[in-house]
């Protein structure tokens, strides 16, 4: 396990609780660069092993990497160090599961998929979204042609003028609204209209309209986003976020030909026709990603998640980038240090 935030925190729960044996967590932070550093408290490593039961510890991920008793790495570090960490993971002949976003860019992105391929491992990417119970059995119906999916409204409004993450705890890093929060709703979106089905989804996008300010000055990112995709079929998958918001929403709305289905992933409530009821709550939803794709090398199967079904998401928000690049310049921005 590289990393031991929020989400490194809830993986490991569910690998606990799957019977897994946890070798190693690195505390890896990031450098200047777009490779991590060794992790500067190493006192927080230590901690995070002892609580949730890793035979060891380091600062080093390149150690780690080297020790031939580790088959799995999962990366829960920064955004901007997934596609480099991954692609060290995968040469290493490691298999590897990558939280949300896999890269910062499209290039990077096509880059882990290739060395994934290049060295015959497994890869997963973290999207929590399509793990849902309630939304899989809706998006099997969809494929079947039982259903048909007309508009999917995603949203994520959150106060972030501070890089404070899930833990409660300054980060080192900055979040990126389009390239993480961004790529959880486009996915879902996108997987939803397709039924299940993302091996045809790039050629399901007719158009893409995006729209995102200038960089605030106090972040030093742009900190709206609204993005509009149309398919083929006419149907539409809306995102909407801000980091500037006071109220804490997070949800996602699809509409069908049947009903309409209102995912809270707040409240942790499902809502239809047939009224509102609880459904697992983020954490646990979360908690099931890293044992399934552990089972997934196991069993020698493509996990839930595999790499290569989140490029098409991916090309979605490279377009956006593009289109905000040519309104304001491509730059780096902090927590996006790619061009």
């Amino acid at each position: 396990m590289a990393g031991h935030g929020m989400m490194g925190a809830w993986h490991s729960e569910g690998l606990k609780s799957a019977g897994c044996r946890l070798h190693t967590v690195v505390g890896a932070v990031p450098d200047d660069g777009p490779r991590p550093r060794s992790g500067r408290v190493p006192e927080t490593t230590a901690e995070f092993a002892a609580r949730y039961g890793y035979q060891r510890w380091t600062t080093s991920y390149d150690e780690a990497l080297a020790d031939p008793e580790i088959d799995v790495v999962i990366l829960a570090t920064p955004s901007e160090t997934h596609a480099d960490m991954a692609i060290a993971a995968l040469a290493h002949g490691k298999h590897t599961l990558v939280e949300i976003p896999i890269a910062m860019d499209l290039d990077g992105a096509q880059r882990v998929v290739a060395a994934a391929r290049k060295h015959g491992r497994t890869l997963g990417v973290v999207h929590p979204m399509r793990f849902r119970p309630e939304r899989a059995e809706l998006v099997r119906r969809v494929g079947r042609g039982e259903e048909r999916v007309t508009h999917v409204h995603g949203r994520l409004f959150l106060h972030r003028l501070e890089n404070v993450g899930g833990t409660g705890l300054q980060r080192s890093w900055t979040d990126n609204l389009l390239w993480h929060h961004g790529a959880h709703l486009v996915d879902v979106g996108l997987w939803t209209v397709c039924g299940g089905d993302m091996t045809n989804a790039d050629q399901r996008v007719r158009s893409v309209y995006s729209l995102m300010p200038a960089v605030d000055p106090r972040t030093g990112i742009p900190m709206e986003l609204t993005l509009v995709i149309e398919t083929t079929g006419d149907q539409s998958v809306v995102v909407t976020g801000s980091y500037s918001a006071h109220q804490r929403i997070y949800d996602v709305l699809t509409v069908t030909d049947r009903d309409d289905y209102y995912v809270d992933e707040v409240r942790a409530t499902l809502t239809t026709g047939q009224g509102e009821r609880p459904i697992r709550a983020e954490r646990e939803n979360a908690q099931l990603i890293a044992p399934e794709f552990i089972d997934a090398v196991r069993q020698g199967r493509e996990p839930a998640v595999p790499g290569w079904s989140v490029l098409p998401s991916m090309r979605v928000l490279q377009r956006a980038q593009a289109s905000w690049d040519a309104t304001y310049g491509r730059q780096l921005l902090p927590g996006r240090p790619v061009r």
